[in-house]
């Protein structure tokens, strides 16, 4: 199997039947030869940097009914919030006092936020904090809304296509969302300019080493900028309460493959890492990863973001949550710098 680690770190290539076979024979010992080869491409692209973007959670109404997901609209259990204007520009002030230059504005999607008061937020924010990127994670529009939010100011959008196979899309998502329309939203946002990122769940129900075999093949092919994977959590007011969640294993091993096959890309350690594992998001880093995301919304509104169980949400003010982050990192030998962070992904 290193055989095929050599070639996919040499290369960036693999086939469909390669990806499935070095996906099978994942063992302890083929990821640690793993890990520090994606340790030495990153470093080599990005040094010993790690990237922090601000997380702000506006809005938990959707209006889809996606069955993994917490926030789905059928959900009668959480308590809804929109954050107000003010209080989405005071998480920016705060953040970017921290040393916050990304903020990730990131909510269901909810129709009360039209395109024009998403447009008017984004002004906002690129009129207060002009030297900061602005990304946005609201779900799958049109491109007429795309165009008009990159106009507006925003340059990243995260958009994660959570698997590619049709079939185990349709078991994870209502009949009215295809995996055919998401990405052609990933190319869309690819082709109007922004800085895109994708990503995927690990050991969602159902998923096959095919299935992530044809996310990895998918991935390359789209190119973007950023990917965001993460293991499969249940939520218990969903119908896969009672499935196992997604492994940190397999996980780490699937982010050593990213970094080996897309060597310039952005790759988070997500939350969903930092929750299935105390030092989940540092294994991540380790694993090949060089950003992480923490939490700038307000303290009173971060358990009902509820996409999944557990979810880590921290009650410290982010300056004690990002001064802890740091000392974290330094632990692994890398640092949290104050940057926008940009891809170097053409």
């Amino acid at each position: 199997m290193r055989e095929l680690i050599d070639r996919l770190r040499d290369t960036g290539t693999l086939s469909r039947e390669e990806w499935v076979r070095l996906i099978r024979g994942r063992t302890p010992a083929l990821s640690d030869y793993l890990f520090e080869q994606a340790r030495q491409v990153r470093i080599r692209h990005y040094g010993h940097d790690v990237y922090i973007r601000g997380l702000i959670e506006f809005t938990n109404y959707c209006k889809n009914n996606c069955y993994y997901c917490g926030i789905q609209n059928q959900n009668s259990h959480i308590r809804r919030y929109r954050l107000t204007e003010e209080d989405i520009l005071s998480c920016c002030e705060t953040g970017y006092r921290l040393g916050f230059r990304t903020f990730v504005l990131q909510g269901g999607e909810d129709p009360w936020f039209t395109d024009e008061r998403v447009c008017h937020l984004v002004r906002a924010i690129r009129k207060g904090w002009p030297d900061c990127a602005i990304t946005l994670s609201i779900g799958e529009k049109s491109r007429e809304s795309y165009e008009a939010f990159f106009q507006a100011g925003a340059t990243r959008y995260l958009l994660r296509h959570e698997t590619c196979n049709a079939d185990h899309y349709r078991m994870l998502h209502p009949p009215e969302l295809s995996a055919t329309h998401r990405q052609a939203c990933l190319y869309t946002l690819r082709d109007i300019g922004y800085q895109t990122g994708s990503g995927f769940m690990v050991g969602s129900p159902g998923q096959t080493p095919e299935h992530l075999a044809e996310d990895m093949l998918f991935l390359k092919k789209l190119n973007p900028h950023m990917v965001g994977i993460g293991p499969f959590i249940p939520h218990h007011d969903t119908i896969f309460a009672k499935e196992p969640a997604g492994t940190l294993e397999l996980t780490l091993y699937m982010l050593g493959l990213l970094r080996l096959m897309l060597p310039k890309v952005l790759l988070p350690a997500t939350t969903a890492l930092g929750t299935i594992h105390p030092q989940g998001r540092e294994l991540g880093i380790l694993a090949g990863a060089n950003v992480v995301m923490p939490n700038l919304s307000p303290e009173k509104n971060r358990k009902d973001y509820s996409l999944y169980d557990n979810k880590l949400c921290s009650g410290s003010e982010a300056a004690e949550c990002l001064a802890d982050l740091k000392k974290r990192m330094e632990k692994t030998g890398y640092r949290v710098v104050t940057s926008r962070g940009d891809s170097l992904v053409s």
